[in-house]
């Protein structure tokens, strides 16, 4: 099938609801592992990995920090609402640097102008926010706030002190606007070993299999880490809606590659070897920096079947969900029939599914060069 050709019903799949993981592996690294690098797949543990990898080869992780986005409040009428908070605005951006955008849960919109109370308000131990408007544009589909808390905290604070782990929709937990539906397990496994710079409402989930053991021995085995930063975004959870892939407007995340990650990249071609890329997160930031020569800003990078990858030579990923742009990276990735026969193994084989799921290795197919 050409790659034009290709629509969002493609991409489809029939996944058994008990396969989707509600909760986290007893030990992170105790995760299956596809290896899906030939045309007949192996069944592995993660712990396997090193193994599999080769001296002188690039991992590459997200080191993105989920934060406790998710805050509930009410209007000044006693309403119940939601924020999840996307975004904290630097000040350099008009910001005084209290200014977040957000989604907003709410039956009927506030006015813009209006406050609204968070855990309580302000005068209650909480915060208040203002709406200024809605953002980027003034139809966007996110809201922009000024916090203000009793202390004068900033948003990060306050988020720490009031917030809630957002986690994805299909991780069913007990939920209501009063309720913190996070456990106490989400609070250390919805979150790598190496989170480091906060601003994710969702996690990299490839590299949540990822712990101490495993690291060391990939050390021990000649094979180089670094890091790139991309703050993931509620919108990589969103449906696509379109059946012409050419028309699914694509959602904006922040992403950073050190100059330091950009040395490692150059070492590695140097010596011949691979950049492994863990996680999607990492794919879409790696080649949004080569595509744009940018080491930092925002990216709405949509990566179909055709695209042409010009830096990820491997990928390790988690399974993903029907008719999602996750589908289509990685059926560009290691080809389309490739990922399709993939996953009716890895649901014939009762693997777990999305995020607290299991995991999976790729290779750039040779057509994806």
């Amino acid at each position: 099938m050409a790659p034009h050709a290709y629509t969002l019903s493609d991409f489809d799949f029939s996944l058994p609801p008990e396969l989707i993981a509600q909760h986290p592996a007893p030990e992170r690294s105790a995760s299956r592992l596809l290896d899906g690098r030939a045309m007949a797949p192996a069944d592995r543990i993660f712990r396997e990995l090193p193994g599999l990898l080769r001296e002188g080869d690039l991992l590459v992780f997200n080191d993105t920090r989920v934060v406790k986005a998710r805050i509930f409040g009410e209007k000044a009428s006693g309403g119940k609402l939601e924020l999840l908070i996307e975004r904290v605005l630097p000040a350099e951006a008009g910001s005084t640097g209290n200014e977040v955008v957000a989604h907003m849960k709410v039956s009927k919109k506030p006015l813009p102008g209006s406050t609204v109370h968070m855990a309580g308000g302000r005068h209650a131990g909480g915060f208040d926010a203002k709406l200024l408007g809605r953002w980027p544009t003034e139809d966007g589909p996110l809201f922009r706030f000024a916090l203000q808390g009793p202390a004068g905290e900033t948003p990060w604070e306050l988020m720490d002190r009031h917030g809630h782990l957002p986690l994805p929709p299909y991780i069913e937990r007990q939920q209501n606007t009063d309720h913190d539906p996070d456990e106490a397990e989400d609070s250390q496994r919805y979150q790598t070993v190496f989170a480091r710079n906060p601003g994710a409402v969702a996690a990299p989930t490839a590299a949540l299999h990822f712990d101490e053991g495993v690291l060391a021995e990939l050390q021990s085995r000649g094979i180089e880490r670094a890091s790139v930063t991309l703050h993931v975004g509620a919108g990589t959870f969103q449906p696509v809606k379109t059946e012409n892939l050419a028309e699914h407007q694509m959602h904006s995340e922040w992403y950073e590659v050190p100059l330091a990650t950009l040395a490692a990249l150059e070492r590695c071609r140097q010596r011949g070897g691979r950049v492994v890329a863990v996680g999607t997160t990492t794919v879409r930031t790696l080649e949004s920096w080569a595509q744009s020569g940018k080491t930092t800003g925002d990216t709405n990078i949509f990566i179909t079947p055709g695209f042409t990858f010009k830096v990820v030579d491997v990928l390790i990923t988690n399974f993903h969900l029907p008719k999602s742009t996750l589908m289509m990276l990685v059926s560009a990735f290691a080809g389309y029939a490739h990922i399709m026969g993939l996953y009716r193994h890895a649901i014939a084989q009762r693997y777990r599914f999305f995020s607290y799921g299991d995991a999976m290795l790729l290779e750039r197919a040779k057509a994806a060069n």
